[in-house]
């Protein structure tokens, strides 16, 4: 017969099988990893773990989480030093024989154990001047060519869960660069509006003066951690630095605009003051082997 999907197999000894998870707690001002053994069940993923620590043996566990499908981007968090969504990770994809470490975002500032302030992300996302579409066609309807639908729906699968600001050592080393550094989450917000058709509003010169473009040295991290598998460095941060440097730099682009007589395309509203920094992140000191490479 075969055993049920929730009931632990027992190894030769008779015993049930166990997982370690090292769980960073703590708050701003401190902490330091701590290990919770509980029994191993067939077919978990890493926030089922969370759960039933939460529930058995640490009560006061903070953590973040909702959909649980992958489609929220809640449970954000690093295991094994890896950003990933802890209910898209599966135990079974894991070393199970050593401890697995659990740790908030390192980029953010840290709440409460896995919990993490992110409200720089909305502070970033209130300056970018929201779709301004032109007035429809002469019969009333607005009209884009299949590829241009195609290219966008790419951009719109993103969740925010902010695993690839987390990952972007632009923001994750360098504090200082938070005021005047949208982050990869960003910038695939402004292709979408950049590349769609129907935008009438230039945010070039926001992304070259505002929003740090030029900081961004495409190592290709954020589409690494991606869990929608977005091509973030290659669809969306790319192209917008080719069409800044075509609209501050390139002279044959200078030369035809004024052969042409063509105007700039409207320019976005001016954006508003850099947000005041992030205050500093608590230090997490981690294992070793639970620290990622960028």
């Amino acid at each position: 017969m075969t055993p049920h999907a929730d009931t632990p197999t027992t190894g030769g000894t008779g015993a049930p099988p166990t997982v370690t998870l090292a769980i960073w707690r703590g708050d701003a001002g401190g902490g330091a990893f701590r290990d919770y053994t509980v029994r191993a069940i067939e077919g978990e993923v890493v926030l089922d773990v969370v759960h039933r620590i939460q529930a058995e043996l640490a009560g006061d566990l903070a953590v973040r989480w909702n959909c649980k499908a992958g489609k929220c981007g809640s449970c954000s968090a690093e295991v094994n030093g890896k950003p990933r969504l802890m209910c898209m990770t599966r135990m079974s994809t894991l070393d199970t024989t050593a401890p697995i470490t659990i740790s908030p975002m390192r980029a953010f500032p840290v709440m409460r154990d896995l919990v993490t302030d992110v409200s720089y992300n909305f502070a970033v996302a209130r300056r970018i001047p929201p779709f301004a579409p032109g007035p429809p066609t002469g019969d009333g309807t607005y009209r884009m060519a299949q590829f241009d639908v195609d290219r966008a729906q790419e951009f719109h699968k993103c969740i925010e869960c902010f695993l690839c600001q987390n990952v972007c050592h632009v923001i994750r080393d360098h504090e200082e660069n938070k005021p005047r550094y949208a982050g990869p989450r960003f910038f695939v917000r402004v292709a979408s509006l950049e590349m769609h058709p129907l935008d009438t509003l230039d945010r070039r010169q926001l992304l070259r003066t505002e929003l740090g473009l030029g900081l961004c040295n495409i190592t290709k991290c954020c589409t690494e951690v991606c869990p929608e598998h977005i091509h973030i460095t290659d669809n969306a941060i790319i192209p917008l630095k080719e069409r800044v440097v075509d609209a501050a730099y390139d002279p044959v682009a200078w030369l035809g605009r004024k052969i042409l007589r063509r105007a700039r395309p409207t320019p976005a509203p001016e954006a508003p003051a850099s947000s005041p920094p992030q205050p500093p992140q608590a230090g997490i000191v981690a294992d070793p082997a639970a620290v990622s490479g960028d």
